[in-house]
C-alpha cells in the first residue's frame, strides 16, 4: 500500500511541476502543494524549474524568488 501512495506522490508531484514549468503566472496553491510533496530528492528538480521561471521575467516574482531561497535553507 505504501509503495502505491509514493506512486501517486510522485506522478502528482510530475504533474504540478509541470504545470508551474508550462504556467506563465503559475498558482502559489499549486506551489505550495508540491513544496508540501517534496522529498529531498525532489528538490533539484522543483528549484530548476523556479530558476527557469525567475530567469525568464525582466521582473520575476518576488515570492516566487523567496520560495527558491527557502529551498536552499532547508
Amino acid at each position: 500500500m505504501a509503495e502505491n501512495g509514493t506512486d501517486t506522490r510522485a506522478r502528482l508531484l510530475d504533474l504540478l511541476l509541470t504545470k508551474v514549468a508550462e504556467d506563465t503566472f503559475p498558482s502559489g496553491v499549486m506551489m505550495d502543494l508540491i513544496e508540501e510533496l517534496l522529498q529531498p530528492d525532489d528538490v533539484p528538480a522543483y528549484a530548476a524549474v523556479l530558476m527557469d521561471k525567475i530567469s525568464e521575467e525582466t521582473y520575476p516574482s518576488v515570492p516566487m524568488m523567496r520560495r527558491l531561497v527557502a529551498l536552499t535553507e532547508s
